[in-house]
């Protein structure tokens, strides 16, 4: 059954503050290969202008991806998580995320299509930090797959 399209602009309540941990920066950068000095060393990073280390520009998935679960899990939405594949990621920085940025998200259904039975669902992540101030915008695109004809 195709989702809702009265849910397209809906806005979820903001989530709790994320603090952002120099450790965790490192265990990410670890995990997805990237050895660059700015993500683990605090001098590296302050000889390129940041006041700490800066997480990779695929960090904050983690953080937008949870916040987006108050949108996966809405029964009133109905989707059906069982069914559902990543289908595109995208990010727009106003700035890195930085070690000891207290990070909340908006998430908001950007849109909701049916295409050859499967429901395509965009939402948009709003991050902000303590002050208010954006820091970037991330896309998840999920796919729910058809169901399978009996």
């Amino acid at each position: 059954m195709a989702l809702d399209q009265s849910f397209v602009g809906r806005a979820y309540p903001p989530t709790a503050p994320y603090e952002v941990g120099r450790e965790k920066i490192r265990e990410f950068a670890e995990a997805v290969g990237d050895a660059n000095p700015v993500y683990t060393d605090t001098e590296a990073a302050k000889a390129l202008g940041h006041p700490d280390v800066i997480a990779p520009p695929t960090f904050v998935f983690s953080i937008t991806f949870k916040a987006a679960g108050q949108v996966i899990e809405d029964p009133q939405l109905g989707l059906d998580y069982s069914r559902v594949v990543h289908g595109d990621q995208k990010f727009a920085y106003a700035r890195p995320v930085r070690a000891g940025d207290r990070l909340t998200v908006t998430s908001t259904i950007e849109a909701i299509k049916s295409m050859a039975g499967n429901d395509i669902l965009d939402i948009r992540g709003e991050v902000h930090d303590e002050a208010g101030e954006h820091v970037v915008t991330a896309w998840t695109k999920l796919v729910a797959r058809a169901a399978e004809e009996a």
